[in-house]
């Protein structure tokens, strides 16, 4: 029949049990119902087909510009740490925060400057057994653990006034030996026009006699007859020149079991300021 090949999909006419085989309008009805079926079936498998086949692609796509962007950030992100880099992504978009630049080191590690024309100097006291005594003058550690120069005792540096030059130093054991003549010489040896620093490291009153008590009394020392057992003890002292009368220039801690910072050991102290270059 004519119809019948009209019908997309439609190859070999089926006879329904119930029609009698005559190509009537219910036959032709039902060929045309089976033939839109079957096209119906056809195009919707290809239809998934080429969903599922786009979906594939777009996947590909995907991956690969993903790929691709790691790639770009890799190469254009700088080295750093993972933290790092989550949180400038996290902070992105924020207001800067504005950070005061770090406080310019200071000679010898003063809190603040000292003016011009004057000497900066620290002493610290030993403070333990691995707590080193210091005696900084002019931003140069003139003894210490560093220095390699710091022994137990009194340590004692000599500076020429006039021209802020280091000319000599010492360490006095007072626990053993008899050192405190050494030490009386040596600070008499000390010429005019010059500055003394002392700090002690571990014990230095224990063989201390009375002419080197005496010879630090006559340099200004308040304290050294206070001195005990691993008292710590800073003494700022000068011969043949007058020193500020607002200078702090002695300062003594007690060793005491219940306020020991170490272990049979009391804290450590310090002094520093800033000595002028000319005097009146």
């Amino acid at each position: 029949m004519a119809w019948q090949t009209l019908l997309p999909g439609c190859t070999a006419p089926r006879q329904r049990p119930d029609l009698p085989h005559t190509g009537g309008y219910e036959e032709m009805l039902f060929f045309v119902r089976e033939g839109f079926k079957t096209s119906w079936l056809s195009a919707n498998k290809a239809v998934s087909s080429a969903y599922h086949s786009l979906k594939a692609l777009f996947l590909l796509f995907a991956s690969l510009c993903a790929w691709y962007s790691g790639y770009l950030l890799a190469e254009l992100i700088p080295e750093v740490p993972l933290s790092n880099t989550v949180y400038s992504i996290w902070s992105f978009g924020e207001k800067p925060i504005l950070r005061a630049p770090a406080p310019k080191r200071q000679k010898c590690d003063h809190w603040t400057s000292c003016p011009p024309n004057t000497y900066a100097y620290r002493l610290l006291s030993g403070g333990g057994q691995d707590k080193y005594a210091q005696i900084c003058f002019e931003d140069e550690l003139v003894i210490g653990g560093e220095t390699g120069n710091v022994a137990r005792g009194i340590n004692i540096a000599i500076v020429n006034y006039v021209t802020g030059k280091v000319t000599e130093t010492g360490s006095f054991d007072m626990f053993e030996g008899d050192n405190s003549g050494p030490m009386v010489k040596f600070i008499q040896s000390a010429p005019q026009k010059s500055l003394l620093f002392m700090v002690t490291h571990d014990d230095g009153s224990s063989r201390m006699k009375d002419d080197a008590k005496e010879a630090l009394r006559a340099l200004g020392s308040k304290e050294v007859q206070n001195m005990k057992f691993r008292s710590s003890w800073v003494f700022l002292a000068a011969k043949g020149v007058e020193l500020p009368t607002g200078i702090q220039r002695e300062k003594i801690n007690h060793s005491d079991e219940k306020k020991n910072r170490y272990s049979g050991w009391p804290a450590e102290i310090q002094i520093e300021g800033c000595i002028p270059r000319e005097l009146s």
